[in-house]
C-alpha cells in the first residue's frame, strides 16, 4: 500500500510533508538557534537575523520557540491517534465474534463517548489528574475512538462471513487467528484512512488545548501557545500568529491529504487504480501501429 500511496502526487507531498513535520519534532529543540525560554530587554522585535521570526512581549526569540514546541504538538497528536486506534478498532473487530453481549455493551458506550464533548470532558480530568499533555491527550483519544470503533466494525462485518473466514471457524481455527490471518488484511486499509484523519484531528486538539492554556504550563512552548500569545500584541506585530497557524494548517492539511491517497489506492478503488495504471502501462509499451501507404 506503501507503494501505491507514492504513486500518487498527493502521497509524496503530503509524506514529504508529515515526514518534515516529525523531523522537526526529534530534532527541533536541538536546531533551535537561542535557548527557547531565555527572555531578554530586545521585546517585540522584528524579524532579523539573530532572530528570524522577530522576538515575542518577554524578548523570547520566536523561531526557536517553534521548533522546541514542535516536540510536544507532535507527540501529543500521536499519542491521540494511537489511543483512539487502540481503543477503538480492537473491540470494534471483537465485537463481530465475541457475542451479542459484547457487542451491545461495546455499541453502547462508543454513542456515549461521541456525545460527550471531549474538549469540557478533557479539562475535567486534567482538574483531577493534574495539568498533564500526557493525561489530555490519552483522554481525547479515548473520547475520538468511537471512530476506530465504527470503522473497525463495519470492515469485519464486510468479510465475517466470507466463505474462507466461515471455513476457517468451522474448521476449528480460533477469533485470534482468524482475525490475524484473515480480517486484519481487510481491515488495515480503513483503519490507516481513520487513522491519518485522526492524527490531523490530534493536532488541532492539542493547539486547542494548549491555546486555552490547557495541558501544558507557560513558559514551555507549544504551537497553540505562541498563537495564543501572540494575539494579544497584534498592534505590534499583526503578522505574528501567521508562523504558528500556518504549521497547525499545513500539518491538518497534509494528514487529510495523505488519508485520501490512502483511500484512493485501496479496496475498490485501489485494484481499480492499479489497473488503470496496468492498461496504461500496455499501450506505452505495445508495439505501434503499422502504417501502409496507398499504392
Amino acid at each position: 500500500m506503501v507503494r501505491r500511496v507514492l504513486t500518487l502526487t498527493s502521497g509524496r507531498i503530503a509524506l514529504v510533508i508529515l515526514t518534515v513535520i516529525a523531523l522537526l519534532a526529534v530534532l527541533g529543540p536541538l536546531l533551535a538557534p537561542q535557548n527557547p525560554l531565555a527572555t531578554s530587554d530586545n521585546t517585540l522585535a522584528a524579524a532579523s537575523g539573530s532572530h528570524w521570526l522577530g522576538t515575542d512581549h518577554l524578548g523570547r526569540d520566536v523561531f526557536s520557540r517553534l521548533l522546541d514546541g514542535s516536540r510536544v504538538s507532535v507527540l501529543g497528536s500521536l499519542e491521540v491517534a494511537l489511543m483512539a486506534l487502540v481503543v477503538g478498532a480492537i473491540p470494534g473487530i471483537l465485537s463481530v465474534y465475541l457475542g451479542r453481549t459484547f457487542e451491545w455493551i461495546t455499541l453502547r458506550l462508543a454513542d456515549t463517548l461521541v456525545a460527550l464533548p471531549f474538549l469540557l470532558f478533557a479539562v475535567a480530568v486534567i482538574a483531577l489528574l493534574g495539568n498533564g499533555i500526557t493525561q489530555a491527550m490519552l483522554v481525547t483519544g479515548a473520547l475520538v475512538s468511537p471512530l476506530f470503533y465504527r470503522v473497525s466494525r463495519a470492515a469485519t462485518l464486510a468479510v465475517a462471513r466470507s466463505p474462507y473466514v466461515e471455513a476457517a471457524l468451522v474448521s476449528g481455527a480460533s477469533v485470534g487467528w482468524v482475525v490475524r490471518r484473515h480480517v486484519w488484511v481487510k481491515v488495515l486499509p480503513p483503519i490507516a484512512v481513520a487513522l491519518a484523519q485522526t492524527i490531523g484531528v490530534g493536532f488541532i486538539i492539542v493547539s486547542s488545548l494548549t491555546f486555552l492554556g490547557i495541558g501544558i504550563q507557560p513558559p514551555a512552548p507549544t504551537w497553540g501557545g505562541l498563537l495564543a500569545s501572540d494575539l494579544g500584541y497584534l498592534s505590534y506585530q499583526p503578522w505574528a500568529p501567521l508562523a504558528p497557524a500556518l504549521l497547525i494548517m499545513i500539518t491538518v492539511w497534509a494528514s487529510n491529504l495523505l488519508a485520501d491517497a490512502i483511500r484512493d489506492v485501496s479496496g475498490e478503488a485501489g485494484r481499480a487504480f492499479v489497473n488503470n495504471r496496468k492498461a496504461r502501462a500496455n499501450r506505452l509499451d505495445g508495439p505501434e501501429p503499422v502504417s501502409t501507404g496507398g499504392v
